[in-house]
């Protein structure tokens, strides 16, 4: 069976001002992201979430379909991805489809490929909580990061007894480009209480996600 894939589409940002559908080398930023998909799955599997008009005509000119709307209390800055991936799923279930997992592709990273998600994709299983992208953070928290103590002073975040930096652990960092997620974990609690979570490592490019305007500026130069 193919899977189910979720790439949901709000119309406010701030960072970039309408960029789910701004123009990136030609083509709007979320066909990137559909046209990933299209290489995993077929048209009828794959839902944009989305509270925008706009962003719907861009979409449905795509030939993905949006039957309806986004209810409005989902559509806010305080709404969540994983009430978005609840309410999604709870309908996909009054239509009596009913599935083990999904695919949660965001559409701000647009250099993330169909053959990634297929790679992700085998390496899930029905017992974990969830497979994520991730790349090497350059931010290691053994050497890097910092925070304040009681007393105002700068500490690492985290400590170790190494004096070279490839001497500790490496440090995997979330890119926000793919989640495989098991619906039965997804149903019982949110993303970020998932504790049977294994990684899908990506290259810097690929893991690139559209956030601010410089990073608009680096993906038009990629």
């Amino acid at each position: 069976m193919k899977p189910v894939v979720i790439i949901p589409a709000r119309g406010g940002s701030k960072g970039v001002p309408g960029k789910n559908i701004k123009i990136l080398n030609g083509k709007p930023l979320i066909q990137y992201t559909i046209d990933a998909a299209l290489e995993v799955t077929d048209k009828e599997n794959i839902i944009v979430s989305t509270d925008c008009e706009k962003i719907k005509a861009v979409v449905e000119r795509l030939g993905i379909k949006i039957p309806k709307l986004r209810p409005k209390e989902l559509a806010t800055d305080t709404a969540s991805t994983y009430d978005v991936l609840l309410y999604e799923l709870g309908r996909l279930e009054k239509q009596g489809r009913f599935i083990d997992k999904l695919v949660l592709l965001q559409p701000t990273s647009p250099f993330r490929t169909g053959d990634q998600i297929l790679e992700a994709l085998k390496l899930y299983r029905d017992d974990l909580d969830m497979i994520v992208s991730v790349k090497e953070t350059k931010a290691n928290p053994y050497f890097v990061l910092q925070e304040e103590d009681d007393n105002g002073y700068l500490v690492p975040s985290k400590t170790s007894s190494a004096t070279r930096r490839q001497d500790v652990p490496k440090v995997w960092e979330i890119n926000g480009a793919i989640y495989i997620i098991n619906s039965t974990s997804l149903k019982k609690m949110p993303i970020n209480q998932f504790t049977k979570v294994k990684k899908y490592e990506m290259d810097e490019i690929s893991s690139h996600d559209i956030d601010t305007s410089l990073d608009w500026f680096v993906a038009e130069n990629i």
